[in-house]
């Protein structure tokens, strides 16, 4: 995998999932543990911008009352605003200081759902560097994750979901999303794979 044609995009990496006190860190703190993925991410952000990737951080986040969000009885962006969470200049919608950051990272702004791609310049982001492997990793596997992955299936993209660099709610989520809906539309690799994809000769 040519790493000057990659991109690892990190979803919401931020502190209401990632960090004790934040909004879902309860929630996902498990599967989180399980694989160690704070760890694996980290690593894999250092070694893949070391060897030319591209690294995209792809938060999401609110205004106060949550205007964006059409009023809902269901859903994860209930729980959301429900939760007060990835408000706009909070704690909690800050990324998340597990990951390190540099100036040639780029921060891609204005995800308000699910899909990475659907309210953002993602895509554009991509195309204007070159980019035709796409690799993801983030929070929720089985809702941005996936969505996101989704949509840079259909767009062309060769997508590589991490899966060791992933978490959401349960196990059986976890699983689910790995072994039946992420090979689907990405290859699912572990973090291990992925780096030495992209250090072979």
């Amino acid at each position: 995998m040519n790493p000057h044609t990659t991109a690892l995009v990190l979803i919401e990496f931020q502190n209401d999932f990632t960090t004790p006190g934040g909004v879902f860190h309860d929630a996902v703190k498990d599967v989180m543990h399980a694989s160690d993925m704070l760890a694996n991410t980290a690593t894999t952000v250092q070694q893949a911008r070391q060897l030319g990737v591209k690294i995209i951080h792809l938060p999401i986040q609110f205004a106060e009352g949550y205007p964006e969000l059409t009023t809902r009885d269901y859903g994860i962006l209930k729980g959301v605003a429900d939760g007060s969470a990835f408000r706009s200049g909070s704690w909690g919608a800050d990324i998340s200081e597990a990951l390190s950051r540099e100036a040639a990272d780029i921060l891609v702004e204005g995800k308000r759902g699910l899909d990475g791609f659907a309210t953002t310049g993602l895509d554009l982001v991509l195309r204007n560097n070159g980019i035709q492997n796409l690799v993801v990793a983030g929070f929720l596997t089985n809702c941005c994750v996936e969505g996101t992955v989704r949509s840079g299936y259909e767009k062309g993209y060769n997508v590589v979901t991490l899966t060791d660099c992933t978490a959401t709610f349960t196990d059986e989520q976890q699983h689910a999303a790995e072994n039946f809906t992420l090979p689907m539309f990405s290859q699912t690799l572990q973090h291990t794979a992925f780096l030495k994809a992209l250090s072979a000769p």
